[in-house]
């Protein structure tokens, strides 16, 4: 039970409706953007690919006969996916709004990462692409040593107060760092405050009064729970966003501010797509370009 304090500390539920439709528009924004051109990008290449239902719809990419291509990979990087088993796992992630909002397939069912707005699909493009590790630039940007390996939705450890583990997924493990890769995701989702307690490390890592929250809630969840992994392995925490998602990267702000230890705070960073574009080769970078929007920031 919150007291008064913590009650007066909190915004209520109705100032996180009043926030709430603005991270929505800048979601929505880039989603349809993504959506317009991947499908200009798919009727160039004449890749096979379909529309959801609903006024905005987003595109979806098919793999080709016997799964030699996918219009949502760069070809050399869905190659190098499916020789990696680890990786290739990845890729069999069924797609949640299949039934309600995609035409059925013929041969097979909708994946996840078929679709055009998927921020696991980006992250594999670039960090599974043959020649994106191979000179050091992106370790060095990323600030983890040479001949990391990806590890995608690698299983964290995060104690818990009843000597528990939660094996919180996190996008990609490289090397020390763990990533949290967004694109058009609407927030950093949110739990229930008795979820959050529940941490072991909660009260000591974070002023939890200062934490964006409302009554009932703590906003920006995945952050939250990250940080706390970071802690328990070791490692360096990065966020991957959009330049475009203002929103995204003000909310991580707000959560880092109030992360205590300074070694812990200082081993946090966010770094957008844009950024990362000026490591990656440059059929890689031309890719991203063409098909998310994302061009290198000088």
């Amino acid at each position: 039970m919150e007291t008064d304090e913590e009650v007066a500390l909190s915004p209520d539920d109705s100032e996180l409706e009043r926030v709430q439709p603005a991270r929505m528009n800048c979601a929505g924004a880039l989603r349809r953007e993504l959506s317009n051109r991947a499908q200009q990008y798919a009727r160039r290449r004449g890749l096979p690919h379909c529309l959801s239902h609903g006024e905005a719809p987003t595109i979806c990419f098919e793999p080709y006969a016997e799964d030699s291509r996918h219009g949502n990979f760069l070809p050399p990087t869905y190659k190098a996916i499916l020789r990696n088993p680890n990786w290739r796992r990845r890729l069999q992630k069924v797609h949640s709004q299949a039934r309600k909002s995609l035409p059925r397939r013929e041969n097979g069912i909708w994946r996840e990462l078929d679709a055009c707005t998927s921020s696991d699909a980006l992250l594999m493009n670039v960090f599974c692409c043959p020649r994106a590790l191979s000179d050091g630039y992106v370790h060095s940007i990323l600030n983890v040593g040479p001949g990391a390996i990806p590890h995608f939705g690698f299983r964290a450890r995060v104690p818990l107060g009843n000597g528990k583990f939660d094996r919180t997924e996190v996008d990609l493990r490289l090397g020390d760092l763990l990533i949290e890769a967004k694109l058009t995701e609407s927030d950093f989702q949110r739990a229930p405050k008795s979820v959050v307690r529940a941490y072991r490390d909660f009260s000591d890592l974070f002023d939890h009064e200062d934490l964006p929250q409302t009554v009932r809630d703590y906003r920006s969840y995945q952050l939250i729970r990250n940080v706390l992994a970071a802690h328990a392995s070791g490692c360096a925490f990065c966020v991957l966003t959009d330049a475009r998602r203002l929103d995204l990267i003000e909310a991580w702000y707000a959560v880092i501010k109030c992360v205590r230890p300074v070694d812990l705070r200082m081993r946090c960073k966010v770094l957008t797509w844009q950024e990362l574009a000026k490591a990656l080769p440059r059929t890689l970078g031309e890719f991203l370009c063409e098909k998310y929007g994302i061009a290198a920031l000088a």
